[in-house]
């Protein structure tokens, strides 16, 4: 969800007038050449390829967000969702505005009477399974003719934000919806799908009075509405920004016995201290998201509901239009060092967004403008999707690393996949950093896969900047572009004999690099 940009530590308030504006502005070149040669960092990394693991879920892959509904009846979206499914095996999409005007789910006859219409949402649905993704039903926002004010969210497609003008039209519609659901694709189907109630009501998107009372009131209306269609399918909330207001939902819904099967919420990497902590200390970007999402899993531990699923589903290193951070290479160290400190914390850590097809400040008029998808208008891939296929290649069990710059796993096959990265600011200039993995506990011949992320291995931005920028590249330069996106072929080094080997790899600030290694083939 894309958030307007504020200089108090108050919730943010989204203005679609200062975020366009940003949208807009001319892309500075980018930032991250080193002004400087300075001498490489070192760190030897000890890892012990027979050592104890924990198992390793990917729930940073287990679901993506995309742009609001309807987009996802284009041909672009439909590309690029096979592309990232390729890429990282994602199980499910989140998106907003199944309700909005352009779906047509609601309207009234002349008498106030509930019309239903369910062929869009049917048409959205198909193409989402037919690409062996599920969706996580976001339910909103509030249909137009069933609004009691007109107030609008600032967004270029204005949704409508209100509470329902009658609460049991509201219950009428999410019963008639899920019925509809279930008649289409089975209950064994949409069984397997995600329920929450609303996005982000703590903010700028719901415009109840008081704001929390109300949307725990629509969202008691919607999850027993659910519920009362099929006990078993899934309901959460509360769908909050700044990891909010999760200890007084837990805390509602035992009291008044209201049905919760997940808690959701959001985060974002350039949140507040003040705003996720209602604390004045800086926290620097690296850490803010693991710290948002300690705070919710103590808070759910803590409370009578202990065991309920946490998914944020929506998280991003940044909440605003910035070219260093989304669609640099820098957001691959971001992302890994995220990874590594929210392991065990957390089920689902959706990534916003996996496309730039999407709107909500306006239609791109650029392909680099700090669009949060992992894929650029033009069908361009970013540094960022080939972090995420280098991560997708983790195994599944973690191996234990006195590190904050790596990440061992071992697969089921006894290989080991090891991510190590070199982590700067966005947009600040770093020295090189050369990691050398000392493994042990290995037997036999090995070889060593290595395959790197950076300025000059699968990222596109350096070829469109010397390009001079352009807005609406040719066609051959988006075939150019394309091709600077590309994951680059590994390089394969040779292991020694024996039961331990030195691997050095020098990486550039904001590289990422992931080592395959596997028994020599005779």
């Amino acid at each position: 969800m894309k958030r307007a940009q504020t200089f108090r530590c108050t919730p943010r308030v989204r203005e679609a007038a200062l975020v366009f504006a940003m949208l807009n502005l001319l892309v500075p070149p980018s930032t991250f050449a080193q002004t400087a040669r300075e001498a490489p960092s070192k760190e030897t990394i000890t890892v012990n390829a027979a050592g104890p693991t924990h198992p390793f879920p990917h729930f940073w892959e287990h679901m993506f967000g995309s742009g609001h509904a309807i987009l996802s009846l284009r041909g672009d979206y439909q590309r690029d969702l096979r592309e990232v499914k390729k890429a990282t095996g994602f199980q499910y999409i989140r998106f907003h505005g199944v309700f909005l005007h352009d779906v047509g789910v609601y309207g009234e006859n002349a008498k106030g009477q509930p019309i239903y219409n369910f062929t869009y949402v049917d048409q959205i649905y198909d193409g989402l399974l037919k690409n062996g993704v599920r969706p996580y039903v976001e339910l909103s926002f509030m249909p137009k003719d069933l609004a009691s004010t007109p107030e609008q969210q600032a967004f270029w497609y204005k949704p409508y934000i209100s509470p329902p003008k009658n609460w049991n039209l509201w219950g009428d519609l999410i019963e008639h919806f899920v019925r509809h659901l279930e008649d289409r694709y089975g209950k064994g189907e949409v069984r397997q799908w995600y329920f929450e109630v609303w996005n982000e009501p703590n903010i700028s998107f719901w415009a109840g009075v008081p704001k929390q009372a109300t949307y725990f009131k629509l969202y008691d209306v919607s999850a027993r509405a659910i519920k009362s269609v099929d006990m078993q399918l899934r309901v959460g909330g509360p769908a909050t920004a700044q990891a909010a207001w999760v200890s007084p939902f837990i805390k509602h819904c035992v009291e008044n016995q209201v049905p919760v099967d997940f808690i959701s919420t959001h985060v974002y990497g350039d949140d507040t201290d003040q705003n996720v902590f209602g604390k004045k200390k800086f926290i620097p970007r690296r850490e803010m998201v693991a710290r948002a999402v300690k705070k919710v899993h103590d808070e759910v531990k803590a409370s009578a509901m202990p065991n309920l699923p946490i998914i944020f589903s929506e998280s991003n290193a940044s909440y605003m239009n910035q070219v260093d951070v989304t669609d640099s290479p820098f957001l691959g160290p971001w992302l890994a060092d995220t990874i590594r400190q929210c392991d065990g914390l957390v089920d689902s850590l959706a990534y916003w967004t996996f496309s730039d097809v999407f709107d909500e400040q306006g239609v791109p008029r650029r392909p680099f403008y700090g669009g949060f998808g992992l894929i650029a208008v033009g069908g361009i891939p970013k540094a960022s999707l080939n972090a995420f296929r280098l991560l997708h290649r983790l195994g599944t069990e973690r191996l234990q690393l006195d590190s904050d710059s790596a990440l061992a796993t071992r697969r089921a096959d006894g290989s080991l996949a090891i991510a190590v990265w070199n982590y700067a600011p966005a947009g600040k200039s770093g020295a090189s950093r050369q990691i050398t993995l000392s493994v042990r506990g290995l037997a036999g011949a090995y070889v060593a896969s290595i395959t790197r992320v950076d300025r000059n291995h699968g990222s596109p931005l350096d070829a469109w900047e010397s390009m001079g920028r352009p807005d609406f590249p040719s066609q051959e330069q988006q075939r150019e572009l394309r091709r600077a996106g590309q994951l680059p072929a590994p390089e394969v080094v040779a292991l020694p004999a024996g039961s331990t080997a030195d691997i050095a790899v020098t990486l550039p600030a904001h590289g990422l690099a992931l080592l395959e290694i596997t028994k020599k083939r005779n």
